[in-house]
């Protein structure tokens, strides 16, 4: 199941929102992971955007809920559009709203995207067949482990790439971790532990989206490899 919001705008098209928080996380001093905030506002937009291109939307709008302080304001607006540029998306508009009113100990952001898609929404849950074929793009990471192996987390080209490619479902993975997030992808299939084979950790947070699951017919798997390259992971399901 997608962690979106969808309504009809008119007759063919239907309105996505897509949500991201973070909390703790920043450069004040009592934060748990210190990081610019640019690096906050980058990651809390990729989980937004990748869940509104996931259900098929075209984002056109970001809204970030500021709780840092008006001197991370900008900074943070940076990392919204460095991402919007490693989508190619030059004609994001970017609102949002500052407390500055009253300070935090800690930092603190919350980031909508808005996107809208033409035609029918992608069904809730699909239907699992022997043909299908699974992996993860990028590794599960989170916190400061994200810091020290960013390399590892999957792009957002990469995400564009294998998410436009035909008869392909994409799904990324926050902090309820690969499994939780794989099981609420089938109607008819409830994955256990012993049933698949990964040399991920299937249970770990993935934090702000650093891996998404990939689902696709066995015709594709070539080119979903090559495109993936390192960063491609398969599950073996043992049967």
């Amino acid at each position: 199941m997608r962690d979106v919001l969808t309504f009809p705008f008119n007759s063919e098209d239907t309105i996505v929102v897509a949500s991201d928080n973070s909390g703790a996380i920043g450069e004040k001093e009592q934060d748990a992971v210190q990081v610019p905030y640019e690096t906050v506002s980058y990651y809390s937009f990729r989980v937004a955007v990748m869940e509104c291109m996931s259900a098929g939307a075209q984002p056109f709008a970001a809204v970030l809920q500021n709780f840092c302080g008006d001197d991370a304001w900008e900074q943070l607006i940076r990392g919204i559009k460095k991402g919007a540029d490693e989508l190619g998306m030059t004609e994001l508009q970017i609102t949002g709203s500052t407390e500055s009113n009253f300070n935090l100990l800690q930092s603190a952001a919350g980031l909508s995207v808005l996107g809208k898609r033409r035609g029918e929404l992608p069904a809730e849950t699909l239907t699992f067949t022997e043909d299908i074929r699974i992996a993860v793009i990028g590794s599960p990471l989170v916190g400061q482990e994200l810091v020290e192996r960013e390399e590892e987390a999957a792009p957002l080209k990469l995400f564009k790439a294998i998410n436009s490619m035909e008869k392909t479902v994409t799904l990324p993975i926050g902090s309820k971790g690969i499994m939780k997030e794989l099981n609420g992808l089938f109607s008819n299939m409830e994955f256990k532990e012993k049933d698949l084979e990964s040399p991920l950790d299937l249970k770990k947070s993935a934090g702000p989206a650093t891996c998404f699951v990939a689902v696709f017919p066995k015709k594709v798997s070539e080119g979903i490899s090559k495109i993936a390259g390192d960063y491609l992971h398969m599950l073996e399901i043992r049967t």
